[in-house]
């Protein structure tokens, strides 16, 4: 596949996610605004390679850091002092600083801020899917699926950044919240990619990957809250029992809708790695077309059960709200 190829698969999906969320956004920048954003997100993820290239040169420098990331706690060691500060640092600066300029003609919403952010994400995204594709260290499907997890790390801080700028007096508290959002950010940054590389390790660490596609909804659950709250609707409520018995019991169906929905999406993404390298033509022979229809059916088992639960608590907390 030659370098235009490899540039387009790594922009157009990012894009058409960038494309989705401006069209949920009410009263949404300009899209040439937006592009900007995306063109600065993809300067920052060029930023970041060179800083975490730079800090992993001086600290061969000092000990035989290629060594220590062989084990899993050198890898997750790295994750959250090189890998996570880097790239969410260089996000949050690809955003404040036309954030700034613009500041200086228009107050922008705070919908506005968080559009940028994800803008800013999303060039991210599209910068490190053609750096993974040009050096052959990661397959296109793999990226594609993982377009939006830049957006999803960068969601707290980017609302928090929107509360912030839009406010008319800058206060204290409100710095506060934009440095807890970012450590939070940090942290989960580090996180999914200590599960993700954590297959490549022995038993029980390899475990740890089934959590992975669960702990993923989560966070697009929390940008689509996140989304919400910046445009003034009101929060999707599954919690709405008055007992602590019955709260409890919500956040264990909670917990099973995550289990079940990350693990449908997980098995779907597996019988993708599966059949990828298989020639059009095989995948119609009897024994494998059959293979694929049973996974399919039962990731679909999987997501819908996930899906009905996930209604069930819905009316639940619609028939509350109604009769309070």
């Amino acid at each position: 596949m030659n370098n235009l190829s490899l540039l387009l698969w790594a922009v157009i999906p990012p894009l058409l996610f960038l494309w989705f969320y401006y069209r949920r956004t009410y009263a949404a920048p300009s899209p040439l605004h937006l592009l900007c954003l995306f063109i600065i997100g993809a300067i920052s993820g060029f930023v970041a390679l060179g800083l975490e290239w730079s800090v992993e040169i001086v600290a061969n420098s000092v000990v035989d850091w290629a060594k220590i990331q062989r084990s899993f706690a050198g890898f997750s060691l790295r994750q959250m002092v090189v890998i996570g500060p880097i790239e969410e640092g260089c996000k949050l600066a690809a955003v404040i600083i036309p954030v700034c300029y613009f500041q200086r003609s228009y107050r922008l919403r705070t919908s506005t801020v968080f559009l940028f952010t994800i803008a800013v994400a999303l060039g991210f995204t599209a910068e490190e899917n053609w750096i993974y594709w040009v050096h052959g260290t990661a397959p296109i499907l793999e990226r594609i699926i993982s377009t939006p997890v830049h957006s999803m790390f960068a969601a707290p801080w980017g609302y928090a950044l929107g509360i912030y700028f839009f406010s008319g007096r800058r206060l204290h508290k409100d710095r506060s919240l934009i440095l807890t959002a970012w450590l939070n950010s940090v942290f989960f940054h580090a996180l999914v990619n200590i599960l993700s590389r954590s297959w490549v390790y022995p038993r029980p660490i390899s475990f740890l990957g089934y959590c992975l596609f669960p702990f993923l909804l989560w966070l697009f659950w929390r940008l689509e809250q996140l989304l919400r709250k910046v445009q003034g609707k009101r929060p999707i409520t599954l919690i709405s029992g008055d007992k602590s018995q019955d709260r409890y019991w919500q956040r264990s169906l909670i917990l099973f809708i995550l289990v079940l929905g990350g693990n449908a999406i997980f098995g779907l993404f597996i019988l993708a790695r599966k059949v990828s390298p298989l020639p059009l033509i095989r995948l119609f022979e009897a024994d494998i077309f059959w293979f694929i229809l049973r996974e399919v059916a039962l990731s679909l088992c999987l997501g819908i059960l996930a899906w009905l639960i996930y209604r069930y608590l819905r009316n639940l907390a619609r028939r509350r709200y109604f009769f309070q």
